[in-house]
């Protein structure tokens, strides 16, 4: 079975980062931290023992931290959606993720570490795939107009309620 572990590359938040993560997904955890050994700390230019990657899980899903240094940035070309079963679910990670972040539009946005996330409903691909053009047409309109996702206004949309 093919694994793919998304791998992150921040300047020196690594840690921070994943035990932020860890304390916003349930059943999430980090699962090793590695140091610099003297030769990486010289080609990397990073002190000794200091944190080199982060291994951690999100509800099962293996993601690697990597303490790398300026060079690259991360930003919104990449992002993580997250599927939600019900608007509570949608609040909660909305609330977490945008502390010292920021909400954009459409259910983005972008966590205090510049990485990009998408807080979506399980209903929104059904809502806006609909086969009447003029109900899926609503609820595009309709999230256009949201930072966060309101469920409940895009089923209202759907079905042509104000």
């Amino acid at each position: 079975m093919l694994k793919i572990t998304p791998f992150l590359w921040f300047d020196d938040q690594a840690e921070d980062a994943a035990n932020f993560y860890v304390s916003v997904f349930r059943n999430s955890r980090i699962v090793r931290i590695d140091r610099y050994p003297a030769e990486g700390a010289a080609v990397s230019g990073r002190p000794v023992d200091s944190v080199m990657t982060v291994s951690f899980e999100l509800d099962g899903q293996a993601f690697v931290a990597l303490n790398g240094g300026p060079v690259f940035k991360i930003n919104e070309a990449i992002s993580f959606m997250v599927d939600c079963a019900t608007q509570d679910e949608i609040d909660t990670l909305w609330e977490r993720l945008t502390a010292g972040g920021e909400g954009v539009q459409c259910g983005w946005l972008k966590d205090r570490f510049g990485v990009s996330w998408q807080i979506v409903p399980s209903a929104l691909d059904a809502l806006l795939q609909d086969y009447d053009p003029i109900k899926s047409g609503r609820v595009w309109q309709a999230m256009l107009q949201m930072k966060k996702l309101d469920l409940a206004a895009l089923q209202r949309a759907h079905q042509g309620e104000s």
